[in-house]
């Protein structure tokens, strides 16, 4: 009789419980403010700068013929081999402007530059961020020794929750099943607490800004 007694009064406190609203323990967090302060350059020049900061290369240029004309001059000078390209919008670009490149998936394994476009460019932290939809999929952005990535202004986002968007905008219900971010060259101090770049990916990270107004990327 006691043990139905206390188990009938355990049910009672939670059935009281229940049916009371209680406010929760714990303050309602602001998930919509930025907790960063603001920025206090153009999206350009900080991305530019975080990059550059991070290890990477910044290239600007005022439109596609001349990012070729510049990619061009990059090959010529750095004396850089063939470029591998999986991304058939940059292989018609490439074609039209004369610069050869490498497109057998076999060879992915071999190519020491890769080149692609991104989803967005993350000002403030001069980060790229790639994912499993672009043409070229995964493996490009980890086998070669240089990773080229073509960018336009529009892509340029001011932190990561607006990339997120953007890209959510972009695939709706199907978003991509890997989405990445790169941040300057692969890099780590895991030996001996020596930084070694290029340990688990591209060791030289160029990002082409290309200016446009509201240029298709998809």
């Amino acid at each position: 009789m006691e043990e139905s007694t206390s188990r009938e009064k355990i049910l009672k406190k939670i059935r009281n419980a229940l049916t009371k609203k209680s406010d929760p323990p714990y303050p309602i967090l602001d998930q919509d403010s930025n907790v960063f302060p603001e920025l206090t350059d153009t999206l350009d020049v900080t991305f530019a700068q975080a990059l550059v900061s991070m290890a990477g290369k910044f290239v600007y240029s005022e439109s596609e013929d001349e990012f070729l004309g510049v990619l061009k001059s990059f090959i010529l000078e750095k004396d850089w081999p063939l470029l591998y390209c999986l991304d058939p919008t940059l292989q018609i670009k490439l074609k039209q402007a004369g610069i050869p490149f490498e497109s057998d998936p076999d060879k992915i394994t071999e190519a020491r530059i890769g080149i692609t476009r991104c989803e967005s460019l993350v000002a403030r932290f001069g980060s790229v961020m790639v994912s499993s939809r672009l043409s070229p999929g995964r493996k490009i952005v980890g086998f070669p020794e240089i990773h080229v990535v073509v960018g336009f202004t529009s892509q340029l986002v001011p932190d990561l929750k607006d990339a997120y968007k953007l890209i959510r905008k972009k695939y709706g219900v199907d978003f991509p099943s890997m989405v990445s971010l790169i941040t300057g060259p692969s890099r780590t101090a895991d030996i001996e607490k020596t930084l070694v770049m290029g340990a688990h990916g591209p060791r030289e990270l160029y990002v082409f800004l290309i200016e446009d107004s509201l240029n298709d990327t998809s």
